[in-house]
């Protein structure tokens, strides 16, 4: 390297270590080096497995540390190269003598060698499940940098990070994102992702087969536990157990882990207090249903992805508004109709997409209603005052009135769940998650609730507009 690319690349590296923190710099900026500066464009390698997210992440900044030392007409490439990536996060926790996962003792083998991640099938690495992917909305903003975050510095921001939502919304996405740039960047850390039920079925081939030591070591001599859908320990004695005290020898260690679930902590009722506890006292970040804008970047993105021909616009827009619940189904509805437009020959159109959804979601021939109309139903029904609906009693003839009006909201109007839960006593979108998973339970278990959900149903849909 010549000395005068030397001094133009130290220059530059000092505006770059003021401009981020020092743990930032020194995992991704650091081990960047200069290749050339010539005819005003200033070369950096970045080694050849992070150099796309390095570009991503911090092109721009790079731009603008080179415009300031440079001249505003400099230009920066940043080109895969180099025998070493960036050498991450250094394992917090004293190394264990016991043989990491994929080192079997007394082969050799050394232990500081990088472990392929033990990820579960459904988890497994897939490009369609990067950051670079996810559609970052008002819904997701904070689940997403916190997931960044930890991906980026695994063990030394948030842990736990206990990402909640309804299904369908983008929980899994983050968490193999997670995993999938750990892989890349850090393959040294010792990463191991499943989900609740995987961990579950784990623990009870461990506990019958007697291999309870090895289960704990494949578990616990880790630096990174991703679990999805945690929810599903909920009334495992035994399974409860064992997680805690996993949980426990992880965060000890310093381990980072993260954790999902389609309700926050405090709605798990049916898990012990302990856990609760400590899945609350880390980062709880959740993700709500996708606003109309974030779906339209949703469908543009999969569009991309897939090399579709673009349609009109105006068939992305009438499958936005008319699927509003969650990613998942999103996509879904955008698959059939261009499936159902390959096999027909039809172009795709807004007729044709409204065609399609209307035999997958009918459209009700009945007016939407308003909050207002159904809380005044849902008093005169139960016979409650207003002010009595929208306490914050608990007492049953309250509480129960209060989650069928706050079902039946969410069935009959367009309301956002964050809109009804201010409208019925100020309460956050996981409860009225919580009051529709109650209504929904209590429909199927029992006839007369069933009856009163039904009455009212029929009051509200023959109530004029």
């Amino acid at each position: 390297m010549s000395t005068e690319l030397e001094q133009i690349w130290s220059r530059v590296q000092s505006r770059l270590q003021g401009a981020v923190d020092d743990s930032t710099y020194r995992v991704w900026l650091e081990p960047l080096r200069p290749r050339a500066f010539a005819h005003g464009t200033l070369t950096v390698e970045a080694h050849e497995r992070t150099s796309a997210w390095v570009r991503e992440r911090f092109g721009r900044l790079l731009q603008t540390c080179a415009n300031a030392e440079l001249g505003p007409q400099t230009a920066v490439v940043i080109a895969p190269g180099g025998e070493h990536p960036p050498a991450g996060p250094s394992r917090r926790r004293t190394p264990s003598t016991r043989p990491r996962p994929g080192h079997m003792a007394g082969t050799g083998n050394d232990p500081r060698e990088a472990p392929v991640p033990a990820i579960d099938s459904e988890l497994a690495p897939n490009p369609r499940f990067t950051f670079d992917q996810f559609v970052i909305g008002d819904c997701n903003r904070l689940a997403h940098a916190a997931a960044l975050t930890v991906a980026e510095l695994p063990g030394q921001s948030y842990s736990p990070l206990f990402i909640c939502g309804a299904p369908g919304v983008g929980k899994t996405h983050l968490l193999r994102s997670i995993a999938s740039l750990i892989h890349s960047c850090n393959p040294s850390l010792g990463v191991r992702a499943c989900t609740g039920e995987g961990f579950t079925n784990e623990f009870q081939r461990a506990l019958a087969g007697g291999g309870l030591e090895s289960f704990k070591r494949r578990f616990r001599d880790i630096d990174v536990l991703l679990v999805d859908d945690v929810q599903f320990l909920e009334r495992k004695a035994r399974t409860e157990e064992e997680f805690f005290h996993t949980f426990n020898t992880l965060q000890e260690a310093g381990a980072q882990l993260v954790l999902t679930s389609d309700r926050p902590p405090r709605d798990l009722q049916a898990l012990e207090d302990r856990l609760r506890e400590r899945f609350a006292a880390g980062l709880v970040a959740d993700i709500q249903a996708p606003d109309i804008n974030t779906r339209l970047t949703i469908l543009r993105k999969r569009i991309h992805q897939d090399r579709l021909e673009h349609p009109p616009e105006e068939a992305l827009e009438l499958i936005a508004k008319r699927i509003s619940l969650n990613v998942r189904t999103l996509e879904g509805a955008l698959i059939r109709v261009v499936a159902f437009s390959s096999l027909t020959g039809r172009p795709i159109t807004s007729e044709l997409a409204s065609e399609v959804l209307d035999g997958l979601y009918p459209r009700t021939t009945q007016p939407a209603r308003t909050l207002q109309q159904i809380e005044d139903a849902a008093c005169q029904h139960f016979g409650l005052s207003a002010d009595e609906l929208l306490s914050s009693s608990r007492a049953a003839r309250v509480a129960w009135p209060r989650q069928v009006a706050m079902y039946l909201a969410r069935e009959l109007t367009s309301e956002s769940l964050p809109a009804i839960g201010r409208h019925f006593g100020r309460r956050d979108h996981s409860t009225v998650l919580h009051a529709v998973r109650r209504t929904e339970a209590r429909i199927v278990a029992d006839r007369s609730s069933r009856q009163a959900v039904d009455d009212l149903r029929a009051n509200l849909q023959g109530t004029g507009s």
